[in-house]
């Protein structure tokens, strides 16, 4: 049975499928807002700008379909 911990309030969450949690990784959808919250506030940002070499495309990347 997969589980997971919520990284707002740290429930563990027991699920008989990955399909059963609608909010994963977050327990709910209090928890989903509240994260989605930090993030429109400025408590939660991106270190530092990407740079050209993070946007070019490897050889190993699984997501980008090939040419």
């Amino acid at each position: 049975m997969p589980s997971y911990e919520c990284p707002i309030c740290r429930k563990v969450v027991s699920v008989s499928r990955k399909e059963d949690a609608p909010f994963r990784p977050f327990c709910s959808e209090r928890c989903k807002l509240v994260d989605l919250g930090r993030w429109l506030d400025g408590t939660y940002s991106v270190s530092e700008p990407l740079s050209p070499s993070d946007l070019e495309c490897r050889d190993d990347d699984t997501d980008v379909p090939p040419d």
